[in-house]
């Protein structure tokens, strides 16, 4: 009981700091092996194990490998390691994968079998909306219920026009050591633009839009090309920000916004689980 107990608290502390991890369980054994249906690990994105345990070598090594792959593209796995007679009875080898199983040897003298669920833990992606405008209110209203941590930037005055953000950043410093996958916004609409979009350009993220014109966006880029920004972000700056779904009102432009960020995570854990397979 202790150390179920260490590992749900251990659990709990990882997901207050929004740092990515693997809780790895062992869901069944067959003759004998270390650890036993049961058994817990966290697993870090390095493949640390922080807490509990999953037995020896014979197994540690596919269960990491997997825990980074889960970490990467948020897919949880099923993890069978099997001494070599036993993966030739199922007609299959090691690194094989059939029916959602994923096979590996156990070259351990004990040759017992165990499986093993490897569920990833991801931080809720954030959207960052820099500024306070109609259209960054909506976005931060909206984002929240399809599962993302909303941060917004701006003064500290117009703070009060944001009824549920998750972070609330003073102006528009955004903290360049967030753990989590970072979607940016910049919504200002004449109101600090070009200070908000060379904020926006300092920090790493998976997606940085401009709420305004393409021709609006190319001005703000031809400032700042001059001055210390990443060049090949601001080439990747997409303006203006959403799908075109003709939106008008702010809410419709925020729903634009916010499926286009959908798209472009959902193709991003799409190609990578596709470069693990």
């Amino acid at each position: 009981m202790r150390q179920q107990s260490d590992i749900i608290k251990h659990a709990a502390d990882l997901r207050g700091t929004g740092e990515a991890f693997v809780l790895a369980t062992v869901v069944r054994t067959v003759a004998a092996t270390a650890a036993k249906a049961g058994a817990k690990a966290i697993i870090r994105a390095d493949g640390t194990i922080v807490e509990g345990w999953i037995g020896g070598g014979c197994a540690r090594g596919a269960v990491l490998k997997a825990a980074k792959e889960a970490i990467a593209d948020g897919q949880s796995r099923f993890i069978s390691v099997q001494p070599e007679e036993a993966l030739a009875e199922h007609g299959v080898a090691a690194g094989t994968e059939k029916e959602g199983v994923r096979f590996a040897r156990n070259m351990c003298p004990s040759k017992g079998t165990m499986d093993v669920f490897v569920e990833p833990v991801l931080p809720a992606p954030d959207v960052v909306i820099l500024g306070s405008s109609p259209v960054a209110v909506a976005l931060a209203n909206i984002a929240p219920r399809f599962g993302f941590h909303v941060t917004v930037c701006a003064p500290v005055d117009e703070q009060d026009a944001f009824a549920a953000a998750d972070a609330r950043v003073d102006g528009f410093m955004i903290d360049t050591a967030e753990p989590r996958e970072r979607y940016v916004v910049v919504s200002t609409q004449g109101r600090g633009d070009e200070a908000a979009l060379s904020a926006a350009l300092s920090v790493p993220a998976a997606h940085l839009a401009f709420v305004g014109s393409k021709a609006k966006a190319a001005s703000i880029g031809a400032k700042l090309r001059d001055k210390d920004v990443d060049k090949e972000r601001l080439a990747a700056l997409k303006a203006p920000a959403g799908l075109d779904i003709g939106a008008i009102t702010p809410d419709e432009i925020a729903l634009s916004i916010l499926t286009e960020i959908v798209q472009v995570r959902r193709r991003r854990q799409r190609k990578t689980a596709e470069a693990a397979s």
